[in-house]
């Protein structure tokens, strides 16, 4: 009897465990690494579009991710009266999703659904890194690698399915960066009250500034605050830090933003809040030997374009599909794998200019809230469809291959629920 093959997956994310889903299906042996000490529950809201929506029909999950999804209806945009100035409603019967997706959940709920999903025969390991990778070739014998506990594994795939800053792709391939947008997003986790609806709300300040409400499945509101700035390097301050650095840039901001520095606080009293420099990725190759590039380590496009979650499940799916279709070619696989995604990727990071959805000056709020209330307007979305105005077109737009069904059709959700 052939053994089957053991593919190593770092990282416990969306990528990471859809893959090792996917390919546990089709027979081979996973294990997923994670180097934070237990599964992130933490995330805000992301979305699920296009073809990777089917990607979870083929997974046998839709019903359970849409269950789990925070019911938002649709998106506005707040003028300074703290009022709509217009709004684009939740359309899934639309040709094109919105900027609300019919599938909308938390990170960390998607994350769960998926865990949750795996087989027994998928190995988790937390609070573990990968620290080198020997005999990368995809010739005789498997890739040696070692980890920051001092074990050593073989795998006859390495897949890194990190995030944006992945320290283990830089570990490993010494030719891809990351383009700084000169965006920042605080992402906080606040009580809710009785004043927050369903809807993801956007109010643009003076100085490129965002505040942003949005719903969730867990009895809590998500809050966002954005900004533009020249500065680089803010993503490496420490937390309290952070917070000082954004009560000082929303101090006079309106809106909802008095009420977020509130919950914003210090330490272990203030509300839960993640902050990164928003980038994208850009790798000439996304694989060498038997290491594989998958997700936001490979491609990130960024939040501002949308897309991330989605093609992160299209890959997901594509890469195990193109490994079970060439069980005897890792490399065929591999390079088939990026010449289907590379065109999606390229339209998913092509962002408008950032001034033009974060204006810096009063008269450009107003010409942005004049420009949507227009498009929010029946005719505009309309049109919009015509034209496929859908800010995430690419996985909108993506033709998800057909691959030989799994030996089982749906992987069985067993005890680690």
């Amino acid at each position: 009897m052939t053994p089957s093959r053991h593919v190593l997956v770092s990282g416990a994310g969306i990528a990471g465990t859809a893959l090792a889903l996917r390919l546990s299906a089709y027979g081979w042996r996973t294990t997923v690494l994670e180097r934070a000490p237990r599964r992130r529950d933490e995330g805000h809201n992301i979305d699920v579009r296009g073809a990777a929506r089917e990607v979870l029909r083929r997974m046998g999950l839709e019903d359970a991710v849409r269950a789990a999804g925070t019911r938002e209806v649709g998106f506005r945009v707040i003028g300074d009266g703290g009022r709509p100035v217009g709004e684009i409603p939740m359309d899934p019967s639309g040709p094109t999703d919105g900027p609300t997706a019919e599938l909308e959940i938390l990170r960390g709920e998607l994350a769960r659904v998926l865990m949750e999903a795996a087989p027994e025969s998928t190995t988790f390991r937390f609070g573990t890194r990968i620290v080198d990778v020997e005999d990368r070739g995809t010739g005789d014998g498997p890739a040696r690698v070692a980890l920051d506990d001092g074990t050593t594994v073989t795998a006859d795939l390495v897949v890194v399915a990190e995030g944006l800053r992945s320290r283990t792709r830089d570990l490993l391939f010494d030719d891809v960066t990351v383009r700084e947008t000169g965006m920042y997003g605080a992402y906080l986790t606040i009580p809710r009250t009785g004043d927050d609806d369903a809807w993801w709300n956007w109010f643009h300040e003076t100085g490129s500034r965002g505040v942003h409400l949005r719903p969730d499945n867990l009895g809590t509101t998500r809050a966002m605050l954005t900004f533009l700035s020249g500065v680089r390097g803010l993503e490496t301050l420490g937390d309290a830090d952070v917070r000082t650095v954004l009560r000082h840039t929303f101090a006079d901001a309106g809106w909802a933003a008095p009420r977020i520095l509130r919950e914003l606080g210090d330490g272990p009293d203030g509300a839960p809040m993640y902050f990164d420099a928003v980038g994208q990725v850009m790798a000439p190759r996304w694989s060498s030997g038997r290491v594989v590039l998958l997700g936001d380590a490979a491609h990130c496009p960024s939040p501002l374009g949308g897309g991330g979650t989605s093609l992160a499940l299209i890959g997901a799916y594509v890469l195990a599909g193109e490994l079970a279709t060439r069980p005897a070619d890792t490399a065929g696989a591999l390079h088939r794998y990026e010449q289907l995604l590379r065109s999606a990727v390229g339209r998913a990071q092509k962002l408008p200019p950032l001034t033009l959805t974060n204006p810096r000056t009063r008269t450009g709020i107003r010409t942005l809230r004049t420009t949507f209330r227009a498009v929010a307007s029946s005719p505009g979305q309309r049109l919009l469809g015509l034209f496929g105005g859908s800010p995430t077109g690419a996985v909108d737009a993506f033709r998800l291959p057909d691959y030989p069904a799994p030996s089982s059709s749906r992987v069985e959700t067993t005890s680690r629920r």
